[in-house]
């Protein structure tokens, strides 16, 4: 409640900071020990969605930061709140998304007793985050909390968690507001640029990858038209299928999980490979054996804000420190050489993209999710999005479906399962005017199966398939390789996904064959209700290329031997 002696609550000034520097939606579980806060959105013009689990909101929140680049916002409540979250913050730290969580704490006065849920969130937090802070004093609000965006953001970006002591947020101060911050670009330099130009000028099979975060909209049209005066065929990295409009005749296809062998085979005979945003960590390298640490034999040029990473596990021949945004502008100045040797190559790489991506595979059982994605380019427009969490069903997703915009693609490469779910919903609360579709798996969705009910609440028509296969795919996916035959912990009994939307008051179908996926796709969004559609799954169909018993077949021979 707003004074008139221009004095603020800790909770008030904290709100206040939050709208100074933009932010327009919060996620959040209710506590009693950030009460004061809670107070202070009632008087102030901030989103507020309400989630059903700490995890969800801040796997909502870290969605928010990976589609704007701006910090995602999430309030928990201490101990059993900031635990439930901690997933959210580990997505944001391995996919390098600005997040920021204020988590609510015991007063100060109680510190060091164990208190009632207390927890050392500095000790708890620290090496999963960028920074983890504690706020004693109500005047250093605008301090700290601008301090937490400008460290979210800055270099590779990254979670923040700030611990605010409920006693604090109802101490009243006269504070004046942080300025407004703006992200801060580093740029590569004229050298930088200018060697660059040179080693593009003499190579002959020169090869790009795209990855990372800190891009933007224009940032990809800049990096699509530098890719089309050099002729350089371009690589999405894991989970990154959005930073290049799959398409365009450049594009040469996906660095992820089962990838196209011709893309693994290219980069391997690549003499110069630019890196660009990512880190070419474990999933996209596959397990670090696509080229050689620390000295690749291709000549590397990786281009990151985050200075540590430059040299971190790849000795670059080139390296420029500089965000994507930055680097993607200053990429304008690059003229390309009257001859480009390589220019037939790249039209190679894209129609062996096409032709690894354009049919489905053939598959065991009555449901072929790979023919639904190719249905689904056709539906879909380029602004919508796709979100998935993890599991062996999100290979479809990344072979089969053609993304063309930026941020139209969220999924986590931290792996993280139960994502897709909360990131469909806050995509949602961001973009009402898209479809947001979720493709999610039956171990997975459970995870977070219960923002389900956000999204009845918020009346946010979200489309979600589940790909029943009644058991954790991916586990046993890797069972039958190294333990073949010997099944433990994998098989999963599943509800009835489709009768479990219409309990919370959302539109339920069951497709039990492909073909009729397309007219529960329209049901769904006729309903103009949040929307599952449970698709039943051969457990046969582990990935478009392979079976289970194939793989296991193939792990008993080579026992055999």
């Amino acid at each position: 409640m707003r004074a008139n002696d221009g004095s603020r609550s800790g909770g008030e000034i904290l709100v206040d900071q939050l709208i100074v520097h933009g932010v327009q939606h919060v996620f959040c579980v209710p506590g009693e020990s950030y009460l004061a806060a809670l107070d202070a959105f009632h008087d102030r013009k901030v989103t507020i969605t309400v989630c059903r689990q700490e995890g969800g909101a801040a796997m909502m929140a870290e969605a928010v930061g990976k589609a704007t680049g701006r910090p995602g916002i999430c309030f928990v409540t201490r101990g059993p709140g900031a635990s439930n979250a901690s997933p959210g913050i580990h997505i944001a730290k391995q996919d390098s998304t600005p997040l920021i969580m204020f988590v609510g704490q015991i007063a100060r006065e109680m510190r060091e007793r164990e208190a009632f849920q207390e927890v050392d969130y500095r000790a708890v937090f620290g090496a999963m985050t960028k920074w983890t802070t504690e706020i004693d004093d109500p005047a250093r609000i605008p301090e700290l909390v601008s301090r937490a965006f400008y460290t979210a953001t800055s270099g590779r970006p990254g979670p923040v968690v700030i611990a605010l002591p409920e006693d604090m947020l109802t101490e009243r101060v006269v504070v004046p507001n942080a300025p407004a911050f703006e992200p801060v670009e580093t740029w590569p330099g004229l050298t930088d640029m200018s060697r660059l130009q040179k080693l593009l000028w003499s190579a002959k099979k020169p090869v790009a990858i795209v990855g990372g975060s800190r891009w933007s909209e224009k940032a990809c049209a800049a990096m699509q038209r530098f890719a089309e005066r050099f002729q350089l065929p371009v690589i999405n990295s894991f989970r990154r299928g959005h930073l290049f409009d799959q398409t365009h005749p450049c594009y040469a296809g996906d660095l992820g999980v089962g990838p196209n062998p011709k893309v693994v085979a290219r980069i391997k005979d690549a003499d110069v490979m630019l890196l660009i945003g990512g880190r070419l960590s474990e999933m996209p390298s596959q397990g670090y054996s696509l080229i050689d640490i620390p000295g690749p034999k291709q000549t590397l040029v990786h281009i990151h804000p985050g200075a540590e990473e430059l040299g971190r596990v790849y000795h670059p021949h080139l390296a420029i420190n500089a965000s994507p945004t930055a680097f993607a502008a200053a990429l304008e100045g690059l003229q390309a050489p009257a001859s480009l040797p390589w220019a037939e190559e790249t039209k190679t790489a894209h129609a062996d993209y096409l032709a690894f991506s354009e049919k489905p595979t053939d598959v065991p059982g009555k449901v072929n999710v790979g023919e639904i994605m190719v249905w689904l380019r056709g539906q879909l427009k380029p602004e919508d999005m796709i979100c998935n969490g993890a599991g062996n069903f999100s290979a479809w997703i990344h072979r089969f479906y053609r993304f063309r915009k930026f941020a139209t693609l969220l999924g986590p490469t931290s792996g993280s399962m139960g994502y897709g779910v909360p990131a469909a919903i806050a995509m949602k609360r961001l973009y009402p005017e898209r479809t947001v579709f979720c493709l999610a798996g039956d171990g997975d969705f459970l995870m977070n199966g219960q923002e389900f009910a956000t999204a009845v609440q918020y009346e946010l028509p979200v489309i979600i398939a589940i790909a029943d296969n009644g058991m954790y795919g991916t586990i046993r996916m890797h069972q039958e390789r190294e333990y073949p035959g010997r099944v433990v912990a994998t098989a999963l009994k599943n509800p009835d996904f489709a009768a479990y939307a219409r309990a919370f008051g959302g539109f339920g179908a069951l497709v039990e064959k492909t073909e009729d996926f397309a007219k529960a796709f329209n049901d769904a969004k006729a309903s103009g209700k949040p929307a599952i559609i449970h698709l039943k799954i051969d457990p046969e169909a582990i990935t478009p290329s392979t079976t289970l018993h194939a793989i296991r077949d193939k792990a008993l021979k080579a026992e055999a031997r």
